[in-house]
């Protein structure tokens, strides 16, 4: 990543004044090339925008092992990467032309249709794959059941987070999938929302140094507390529930079913914003109870105000968890209402 530069220091103050709009303050932060760094009227750097992550699609979670550990294409693979992005613009498009909606409706237009160079979303390793899981993580893989790896339904206990629309965790929320990318980031004194497109989840991440959260409260994507090194965001996130999977199925390159997590999981993100139109971001996840080591992922994001969120009607007139229980069961010869546990 491009370093930051802090021009100058503001005078101490406390941290309830810093967060304050009024609070003055004389810090000043420049880009790489010594452009101005947008900041917020309270004085913090600026993020805001639309992030949308589409572009990331051509790129594998996981590096195909014939790259070694080699992070960049050559000029004639990113002319690979570029015309499967193309290909998947068109598939789109020409159901738009024939009025007629399949397949290629399940993937979005990229609008940025240029995908990047990197071969793959995860940095650590150097080899980019995943870490092993330890001899804990092998015994809850059963545990996380999805759609995607059972066979047999008999309860809501059967489909993971996402497929009851309640979430999809993290880091999963900040990889890319078929639809839905938005990244959207809000800022006000004293905090910074994450606007996520895929199920709507607002990650509400106080900047104001307010102690976290007692480790006996567990929630669904965690609870973040974020701070600043220069014009770095730096967002930490612990007390998760170990019920929502680290992955899900879909990420290129990534896992079948969901990959297994702890109520000790911690994750690491950096936004570093570039330039107008760019932010480096990376994610560190840490979980020694389940996996061998940690393991990072970093990409770009670029800034798209046209980008729109469309509205995440998961549940209405969403029967499919349903349908699986009573198709299984009508499958293994049972009544209804029964269980084959």
């Amino acid at each position: 990543m491009s370093k930051r530069i802090v021009i100058a220091v503001a005078a101490s103050c406390g941290l309830w004044a810093c967060a304050r709009p009024d609070a003055a303050t004389e810090t000043t932060f420049t880009y790489a090339d010594g452009s101005p760094h947008a900041v917020t009227q309270w004085g913090e750097p600026d993020l805001t925008g639309n992030w949308p992550i589409m572009h990331l699609f051509a790129t594998r979670l996981q590096r195909d092992p014939r790259f070694g550990e080699r992070r960049e294409l050559t000029d004639e693979e990113f002319e690979a990467a570029k015309a499967s992005l193309q290909r998947r613009d068109e598939r789109y498009h020409e159901e738009i032309q024939t009025n007629k909606m399949g397949m290629g409706h399940w993937a979005e237009t990229t609008i940025r249709t240029e995908p990047v160079r990197l071969t793959s979303l995860i940095s650590y390793p150097p080899n980019g794959q995943l870490p092993p899981l330890t001899a804990r993580g092998e015994e809850l893989v059963p545990q996380f059941r999805s759609d995607d790896t059972q066979t047999v339904f008999d309860s809501v206990a059967d489909f993971d987070a996402w497929d009851r629309c309640i979430t999809r965790g993290l880091p999963a929320s900040m990889l890319p999938f078929n639809y839905n990318n938005g990244v959207e980031i809000h800022q006000s004194p004293g905090y910074v929302v994450i606007n996520l497109e895929m199920i709507h989840e607002a990650r509400v991440v106080p900047v104001d140094g307010r102690p976290p959260l007692d480790p006996a409260i567990k929630q669904w994507m965690g609870e973040s507390r974020g701070h600043w090194e220069g014009s770095t965001l730096v967002v930490e996130t612990t007390n998760f529930t170990g019920k929502a999977g680290m992955l899900i199925s879909g990420i290129p390159g990534g896992v079948r079913g969901s990959r297994p997590t702890s109520v000790n999981m911690r994750t690491t993100e950096r936004f570093t914003r570039v330039s107008a139109d760019r932010i480096d971001y990376e994610m560190t996840i840490d979980d020694r109870e389940v996996q061998a080591d940690k393991w990072t992922i970093s990409y770009p994001m670029y800034r798209d105000p046209a980008y729109r969120f469309y509205e995440y009607a998961c549940h209405e007139d969403n029967s499919a968890v349903r349908n699986f229980i009573v198709t299984s069961r009508y499958e293994r010869g049972l009544p209804h209402g029964a269980t084959g546990r």
